[in-house]
């Protein structure tokens, strides 16, 4: 019996305690409003005191908060927000508008493979591109042509833009592939020299051939520096010609840059350890234009 009574008391004087610090919290006439909109009985609000409390401050962190950069919450870019489940009260992290944004902003990564390019091919837009030099814009031109030209048919040529070295032939591509990106479609810009390598470490692998094709077979392809590699037969018979046989069989849009203009570029494909091989090179040529229309851009080198 003294043991029930011991117990009674101990319960007795958790649930003043609980109603104390209830009652302290709601001289906060910022918190007072607060709860009054958790539709709940008084009885129940006081078990979670402390936890209103917390996502008071968390919600209050949010009024004041101009961007994510600015967040002041255990994690950023959410909050502690209370919310009635089966006449009980839960506490769930919920993402803040500014989160909820750049999460859209940035869905489109998903769509999007880069290999061994920098951040800013990566995030290339439209919106940024150079446009001051005028021996940019029949280039710009043709790429904005050709969103609007894919929305409509998927069968398109793509484009073989050779120029310069820094002229920014890479950024214009990816800025174009970026917002078709963001309309759901996969893309892949891959800088060929390094994924030439890639490829060469995977070889006899389990790796080998989903990644090829995660490449081949691509929606949108940016072969990136083609000519700046060490050509062998290897990379250009069993590599490129077979990527590029494919894409063109399966009419996809391909894309290229490179230093190069077609004919330096097939004398360059030509040559290997075991000589000059011109028929080989001229095939990789021949499927280069069936898949591409060409154009030179000649710019500002954006480098320096």
């Amino acid at each position: 019996m003294q043991a029930l009574k011991e117990s009674l008391k101990t319960s007795n004087n958790l649930i003043n305690n609980l109603e104390e610090s209830f009652d302290e919290a709601l001289k906060n006439e910022e918190f007072k409003k607060f709860v009054s909109k958790i539709k709940l009985k008084r009885s129940t609000l006081i078990k979670y005191t402390s936890s209103l409390e917390e996502s008071f401050s968390e919600y209050k962190n949010c009024q004041n908060c101009k961007n994510i950069l600015e967040c002041q919450n255990k994690l950023k870019g959410y909050a502690f927000l209370p919310r009635i489940k089966n006449e009980a009260l839960e506490f769930a992290y919920k993402p803040c508008k500014y989160k909820i944004a750049l999460d859209k902003k940035n869905k489109f990564y998903e769509n999007t493979l880069v290999f061994n390019e920098p951040l800013e091919i990566k995030e290339a837009s439209l919106k940024k591109i150079y446009k001051t030099d005028k021996n940019r814009y029949k280039v710009i031109i043709w790429l904005t042509d050709f969103i609007q030209r894919y929305k409509q048919d998927k069968n398109q040529k793509g484009l073989y833009l050779h120029g310069n070295f820094g002229s920014g032939k890479t950024y214009l591509i990816s800025a174009t592939f970026n917002e078709l990106a963001k309309e759901g479609i996969k893309t892949a810009v891959i800088f060929w020299p390094e994924y030439l390598h890639y490829l060469k470490t995977l070889f006899n692998t389990n790796e080998f051939a989903s990644k090829f094709n995660e490449v081949k077979k691509a929606p949108l392809l940016l072969i990136d520096d083609l000519g700046a590699e060490n050509n062998t037969p290897w990379a250009r018979d069993e590599i490129l010609c077979s990527l590029l046989q494919y894409r063109m069989d399966e009419k996809l849009p391909t894309f290229f840059t490179s230093n190069l203009d077609l004919t330096a570029l097939e004398k360059h494909l030509a040559t290997t350890s075991f000589g000059i091989e011109e028929v080989k090179a001229g095939r990789i040529i021949a499927r280069i234009k069936q898949l591409t229309e060409t154009e030179e851009m000649v710019s500002k080198n954006l480098r320096k």
